[in-house]
C-alpha cells in the first residue's frame, strides 16, 4: 500500500471478527451497573447480546458464562491428570458432559464434580466412521449430501441430506448406512456453498471478488501473514482492503471440484499489518484477541464479517466434512476438517471471525445457500467454520494476540 504513502508510514487492517464474550484480561470484577467500582469481567454488549440469543436475563447469561468457565477449566485439569477422556460437549442446560473411556475414568470426572457418560460408540469409532465416508466421497462428491460429521451430543456420525439422488449421493448413503445406529441421517437441509461473492463494493477483494479479513499471525521466520479461508486465496491472489493491496496470498488448501480443507494464508506487504483490536461493527467497541483455545461442542459463540456484520450462536460439532455447490456451474467440492455452528453468515462473510471467550476460534467457510440473516445479533441460522488452531499447527504459525 505505497500509493503516495511516506516510507515510515503504516496502513492496519483491522481483522474482520467479532468481540469476545470475556473482557480483555479481567478476570474478576462486578457485573456493569453495579455499584462496585470494579470493571465488569465480562463486555456488558456481549452479555446482552448472548441474552437475546438463550432468552435469558442478562444475569442468568452472566452466570452462565461463569459456571462454563469454571467446567472448562476442571475439564483441563483432568486432561492434564491423563483421565482417559473421549471429548466434551456442554449440553442445553449450560452443563459440560465429558465422554469417558470407561467406568474407572467416568469415576474420576464424577469425582471433579463435573457430568459424565460412557457413551456407546465413542469418538475414536465415530472418527473411524467418517474417516471412511470421507474417502467414499473422495471418489466422487456426494451433491445430495450437505454434511457428515461427528456429533459427540448425539453420539453418531450426523449425515445431513438436502435432496439430490445421484449416483454418488446414492454410493455415500448406503456406506453410511450400513454402520447402523452410529450413524444419523438428517433429511430436509439446504445445499451449501462458499461464501465469496462479486461485490458491489469491497472489504477484502481479490480478482473481483470479497472476502473478510480474519486473523494475523506470524511465521517461523517471523514474517506477517494473514490466516484466511482457502477459498478466498484460491488461485493465489493479490488481496487489497479498500482497493489497495496488502498481501499476498501464497498457500491454500483448497481447490474446485478436489477434495479440499478450507484454509489458506497470505504474506502481509511489509508496511502493513493484521490489527490486533478485532471490530465488532458498533456493537461493542474493539475486542483483543487473547488466544485460540478451542472451545468445546455448545459453547457460545459468535462472528463478524462485512456482509451479516455480528452475529451469534454457538459451537456445533467438529470434524465435519461438507459438499460445497459451484455457483457457477462448476464441479461440487468436499471439504474436510471443518466445525459447524448455529451463526448466522451470507456471502462475502468468508473469511471473517468466530470468537469465543476471548480466544480465536476459526474463520467463516460458508454455510447454506438461501440463508439470509435478518440483521439481528441472534439471527436464526448455520454457519460452518475452519478451526483456526487447526491452520496455525498446519503452517507452524504463532497467532498475533494482546
Amino acid at each position: 500500500m505505497k500509493h503516495g504513502r511516506k516510507k515510515n508510514a503504516r496502513r492496519y487492517i483491522v481483522a474482520a471478527s467479532i468481540g469476545a464474550l470475556l473482557s480483555a484480561g479481567v478476570a474478576t470484577g462486578a457485573y456493569a451497573g453495579s455499584a462496585d467500582p470494579a470493571p465488569p469481567r465480562y463486555q456488558p454488549e456481549m452479555v446482552r447480546a448472548l441474552a437475546t440469543t438463550l432468552g435469558v436475563s442478562e444475569r442468568a447469561a452472566i452466570e452462565r458464562l461463569d459456571r462454563e468457565a469454571r467446567q472448562q477449566n476442571r475439564f483441563e485439569e483432568l486432561e492434564a491428570d491423563r483421565v482417559d477422556t473421549l471429548g466434551a460437549f456442554f449440553a442445553s442446560d449450560g452443563s459440560l458432559v465429558v465422554n469417558a473411556a470407561d467406568a474407572r475414568a467416568a469415576k474420576e470426572v464424577r469425582e471433579a464434580g463435573l457430568k459424565v457418560r460412557v457413551p456407546e460408540h465413542g469418538e475414536d469409532k465415530l472418527d473411524r466412521i467418517k474417516a471412511r465416508l470421507d474417502a467414499t466421497a473422495l471418489k466422487s462428491a456426494p451433491a445430495g449430501v450437505s454434511a457428515w460429521s461427528v456429533d459427540l451430543a448425539t453420539d453418531t456420525v450426523t449425515v445431513e441430506v438436502n435432496g439430490a439422488s445421484d449416483k454418488a449421493t446414492r454410493s455415500f448413503l448406503k456406506a453410511a448406512e450400513s454402520n447402523g445406529d452410529a450413524v444419523r441421517v438428517v433429511t430436509g437441509q439446504e445445499k451449501l456453498e462458499t461464501q465469496a461473492v462479486v461485490p458491489p463494493g469491497s472489504r477484502m477483494t481479490f480478482n473481483g471478488y470479497l472476502c473478510s479479513v480474519g486473523y494475523g499471525a506470524k511465521d517461523r521466520s517471523g514474517r506477517q501473514v494473514l490466516v484466511t479461508a482457502g477459498h478466498c486465496v484460491d488461485g493465489l491472489p493479490e488481496l487489497a482492503y479498500n482497493g489497495t493491496r496488502f498481501a499476498k496470498a501464497t498457500h491454500t488448501r483448497f481447490a474446485v471440484g478436489a477434495r479440499s480443507v478450507d484454509m489458506g494464508i497470505a504474506t502481509v506487504d511489509s508496511e502493513d499489518s493484521i490489527g490486533l483490536d478485532i471490530t465488532t461493527y458498533g456493537k461493542a467497541g474493539t475486542i483483543a484477541v487473547k488466544g485460540s483455545k478451542r472451545a468445546p461442542q455448545g459453547s457460545a459463540l459468535c462472528k463478524s464479517g462485512q456482509t451479516t456484520g455480528w452475529t451469534c450462536g454457538k459451537v456445533g460439532s467438529y470434524n465435519v466434512s461438507v459438499t460445497y455447490s459451484d455457483a457457477d456451474g462448476g464441479p461440487d467440492t468436499v471439504v474436510t476438517g471443518l466445525a459447524s455452528s448455529s451463526v448466522c453468515t451470507q456471502g462475502g462473510d468468508s473469511g471473517g471471525a468466530y470468537v469465543s471467550g476471548n480466544q480465536a476460534q476459526g474463520m467463516t467457510s460458508g454455510g447454506p445457500t438461501g440463508q439470509r440473516c435478518n440483521g439481528q445479533v441472534n439471527s436464526p441460522g448455520s454457519s460452518y467454520f475452519q478451526p483456526l488452531d487447526d491452520a496455525l499447527a498446519y503452517y507452524g504459525l504463532t497467532l498475533n494476540t494482546k
